[in-house]
């Protein structure tokens, strides 16, 4: 059973957090699928992955390609992402499900802490999850660097 790890970006903008983030993944051995509500929003994030330089170079793909079984990255607005993810990262308010959460090795929940919207969003996401008995950690950078502030065991 995975865990679902939430993310309040206050510092750094979601094309500066995600690929930090998806490196780690991708260190791990996951295949991810960035889940996102907007497919415009998606093709601006795949744009801004392919401009990391060649040091930070990520593959990916974005959904409705003719190899996206393949891709180790696929970003989509699915819950059935085609590259079998073993860790699904929610951005731009997109649903996890407790049953996602039970069947993945992470979900990470990365919303905006300057949208009292998105915040509002996370907040219900982490009530949601946890009572459903989903392990869950959230992770701020308001001190300047990523520190866990809260737990639940699930």
């Amino acid at each position: 059973m995975g865990a679902a790890y939430f993310y309040h970006l206050t510092r750094r903008p979601l094309q500066d957090t995600l690929p930090l983030l998806l490196d780690k993944a991708r260190g791990a051995g996951w295949r991810i699928a960035v889940r996102g509500r907007d497919p415009d929003r998606l093709a601006w994030l795949d744009d801004a992955l392919w401009l990391g330089g060649e040091l930070s170079f990520l593959p990916h793909g974005l959904a409705g390609g003719a190899h996206d079984a393949l891709q180790p990255i696929l970003l989509t607005t699915s819950s059935k992402a085609a590259n079998a993810p073993s860790c699904v990262m929610s951005v731009d308010g997109a649903e996890i499900s407790p049953q996602e959460v039970e069947t993945l090795e992470r979900v990470c929940i990365l919303f905006d802490g300057t949208d009292p919207d998105a915040v509002q969003a996370a907040r219900v996401q982490w009530k949601t999850l946890t009572a459903a008995g989903c392990a869950a950690q959230y992770w701020s950078e308001e001190s300047g660097r990523w520190q866990k502030v809260s737990e639940s065991a699930g």
